[in-house]
C-alpha cells in the first residue's frame, strides 16, 4: 500500500481526494497547512507527496524546497491554480518531479502518481519484497528481522524487477529478455525463481497459472 502526504488547504478538495486515493489502495496523510506539512515529511517516510502550492505557514514550494536540502528525496507533485510555463518551470525548480494544475481531473491525477511510482521503483535502491525489504546495490535481501540474505547477481535483478512492479505478472519469455541472455531457454527462469525461494521462502515470488510469475503478496 503505497504512503502519500497530501498537504492542501482546502478542506473540500482534501477529503474528495484523500477519499479518492483510499479507494485507490493508497494510504493517505493529510496536512491543512505547510507547517504541519513540513513536520510530517522531516519526521515520516512517505512513498509519494502531492503538495498545493498555495499553502498558509510555509508556502508549497518552500516546503519542497526545505525537504530536499535535508536530503529527502521522495517524489513529489505540485497542485497549484497557477499555470503558466514560468510558475511550472519554478515547481520544477523547486524539486518536485510534476506539476499539476486546478482544476484537475481525478483520473489525471491518480495516472500521475502511478507514474511517479513507477519512476521512483525503477530508481529505487530500497524495494519492499515479502519478509522485508531488497537492497538492490548491495544485492542483498533484508528480512523484517534484521537478517540478510546474500542474493547472486542474476537473483538479484530478477527480484528487483518482480519487486519494481508490485502487482504486475510476467511472462517468463518477459523475463527471460529483461533479465537473462535471450539465447537461453525460458527454464533459466524456472531455476531462479526456485533459487530465490529456496532462499527467501515460496512466498516470495508468485505463480500466475498461464502466464508466469510476480512478486508474491506483500
Amino acid at each position: 500500500m503505497p504512503s502519500v502526504l497530501f498537504v492542501e488547504d482546502d478542506r473540500e478538495l482534501a477529503g474528495l481526494v484523500s477519499r479518492v486515493l483510499t479507494e485507490e489502495g493508497y494510504d493517505v496523510t493529510s496536512a491543512a497547512d505547510g507547517h504541519r506539512g513540513l513536520h510530517l515529511g522531516l519526521t515520516r517516510t512517505f512513498d509519494l507527496l502531492v503538495v498545493d502550492r498555495g499553502l498558509p505557514a510555509v508556502e508549497g514550494l518552500d516546503l519542497i524546497g526545505r525537504l530536499r536540502s535535508k536530503g529527502i528525496t521522495t517524489p513529489t507533485l505540485v497542485l497549484s491554480a497557477l499555470g503558466t510555463t514560468d510558475d511550472r518551470v519554478a515547481g520544477l525548480d523547486a524539486g518536485a518531479e510534476d506539476y499539476l494544475t486546478k482544476p484537475f481531473e481525478v483520473a489525471e491525477l491518480l495516472a500521475r502518481l502511478r507514474a511517479l511510482l513507477r519512476r521512483h521503483h525503477d530508481q529505487a535502491r530500497w524495494l519492499p519484497i515479502p519478509g522485508g525489504r531488497l537492497d538492490r546495490a548491495a544485492r542483498t535481501a533484508v528480512r523484517t528481522s534484521g537478517a540478510q540474505v546474500e542474493l547472486s547477481e542474476r537473483e538479484a535483478a530478477l527480484l528487483g524487477l518482480l519487486a519494481s512492479r508490485p502487482g504486475q505478472s510476467f511472462g517468463r519469455g518477459d523475463l527471460l529478455r529483461r533479465v537473462f541472455d535471450e539465447a537461453e531457454s525460458e527454464g533459466v527462469v524456472d531455476t531462479y525463481v526456485h533459487y530465490l525461494r529456496r532462499k527467501l521462502g515460496r512466498d516470495v515470488v508468485a505463480t500466475v497459472r498461464g502466464v508466469g510469475y510476480r512478486l508474491g503478496a506483500l
